[in-house]
């Protein structure tokens, strides 16, 4: 027999697997589920729990269609089966259909809300993994095996097979009601990354800390994680300085640690993937350009509760975690603020000293889209807008000239002098990171200074910008 292969068909997600059976005088052995080498080849890492065994008394007998809330590993042990499909999930394939012949060499993994069915074409032992424990409550969704628009050609003719009287009741395609399709879930969407992730998911459920509270097991851990597949976690504590003081630290390691911490555990018990945005702040600021894979070294609290997080994510199989600075998006922010300031006239003083690059909010949702639809390896990703290296003072002074002020009106100032005589948290002095792995699974990120540029001759900053508060950095003072 061949080496493992995976081959796609033509209902999305079901993959047909070749399986190495090993021959000899005292019979054959296969290996049926290896995490690893199945794994290298694109099969999903679904995390089975329940292994079960059907055998089939004589050729003929046939049990389905049935689609199940759990994604399934199935195969045969002794004999042959003739096996089908019927995309029965919500959504543009419904309907589409896929069969092929199975033997000891051959399974398919099959995806939640896919019918499955099979007959037996001599006495077979048919066996399957599921990766959830079976539950009398749980949605199931069938279809008839005869159905005409189906139109599987069964070898045994349906009038002629063994089949339960319960699959003979099981309603036509037209008449069945799809199988609910999992839908993306986006934490804290009222923030300025929640509010781009909805506009870039129209199809997810958005939830903020009201309905459901990261910082909460119990709410956590009575979610329907079933209904998602892809967790977007945009909930965190955001405020800098106020991570400093005695009421802002315990709140920033609930946020910013131990709800991470949970949804990673989460993440491994029900298999959806977990997307999770971090912060600059993990580093310290002392080398020019920040790689994904350089050590952790925070100056302040909040850069110490966002670390946290980021090893606890990585805790999750299947994770992405998107380490992004300078964030600009609906709300309370650096750049709406310069607008605001030059728009009434004032000349601020600020920092010259911190060197980054702006995130238009809108860039980091589409990145995260983008490496959820082409299957980019899970891991970590630095993801901000490109360009070169600006200060705060560089960007304050291309709002003011886009805004129609000059540049001179903004004053630059060290961190060191604007925070004499002010409580303020440390902050990396250089937060350039590294986009070279982002660039590597085919997005290239727009320039932050286009972007700005784009969105100033659109509509106003100040309009463009304009949403529900929101904390931002301490860089500045009005002069």
């Amino acid at each position: 027999m061949p080496d493992l292969d995976v081959r796609t068909t033509a209902v999305p997600g079901l993959l047909s697997i070749g399986l190495a059976v090993h021959e000899d005088s005292r019979g054959w052995f296969k290996e049926n589920w290896h995490r690893q080498k199945m794994g290298a080849l694109g099969l999903p890492d679904f995390g089975p729990v329940q292994h079960n065994v059907a055998f089939n008394v004589d050729r003929g007998v046939t049990r389905g269609i049935h689609a199940e809330p759990w994604d399934k590993l199935v195969s045969v042990v002794t004999g042959r089966v003739f096996a089908a499909w019927v995309d029965l999930r919500d959504g543009p394939s419904f309907g589409a259909v896929h069969h092929e012949v199975l033997d000891p060499g051959r399974a398919v993994y099959v995806p939640r809300g896919v019918g499955n069915s099979y007959q037996a074409l001599e006495p077979s032992s048919y066996t399957y993994l599921v990766n959830e424990h079976w539950r009398a409550d749980a949605t199931y969704v069938g279809v008839r095996l005869d159905d005409p628009d189906a139109a599987i050609p069964w070898p045994v003719p349906v009038a002629e097979a063994v089949i339960s009287e319960k699959d003979r009741r099981q309603p036509s395609l037209r008449e069945v009601s799809a199988f609910p399709a999992r839908r993306p879930l986006v934490l804290g969407a009222r923030g300025q990354v929640g509010r781009a992730l909805a506009r870039v998911f129209p199809e997810a459920d958005c939830v903020d800390a009201t309905e459901l509270d990261i910082t909460d097991p119990e709410a956590l851990t009575s979610w329907p994680w079933h209904q998602h597949d892809l967790v977007l976690n945009a909930a965190g504590a955001t405020d800098v300085d106020g991570a400093e003081t005695l009421g802002g630290r315990p709140l920033a390691w609930r946020a910013n640690a131990e709800g991470p911490g949970l949804l990673a555990r989460l993440s491994r018990e029900h298999g959806f993937v977990l997307v999770h945005y971090s912060s600059d702040y993990v580093f310290d600021g002392t080398v020019d350009s920040h790689r994904e894979d350089e050590q952790l070294s925070p100056l302040g609290v909040y850069g110490q509760s966002k670390a946290a997080g980021d090893l606890a994510v990585q805790a999750a199989p299947r994770h992405y975690l998107l380490r992004t600075s300078w964030v600009v998006g609906e709300g309370r922010n650096f750049v709406r603020t310069m607008a605001d300031l030059a728009d009434r006239g004032v000349s601020p003083r600020v920092v010259d000293d911190q060197v980054g690059r702006l995130t238009f909010t809108d860039e980091l949702a589409h990145a995260t889209r983008h490496l959820w639809e082409t299957g980019a390896a899970y891991g970590t990703y630095n993801c901000t807008n490109a360009g070169p290296a600006r200060s705060w003072a560089d960007i304050a002074a291309s709002v003011f000239t886009h805004s129609g002020r000059p540049a001179s009106e903004v004053q630059p100032v060290s961190t060191e002098e604007y925070a004499a005589g002010r409580p303020t948290a440390p902050r990396p002095l250089r937060s350039v990171l590294d986009l070279s792995r982002l660039r590597a699974t085919g997005f290239e990120p727009e320039p932050a200074d286009a972007a700005l540029a784009r969105i100033s001759v659109a509509d106003s900053l100040a309009d463009a910008l304009d949403g529900a508060a929101y904390a931002q950095e301490s860089v500045f003072e009005r002069a």
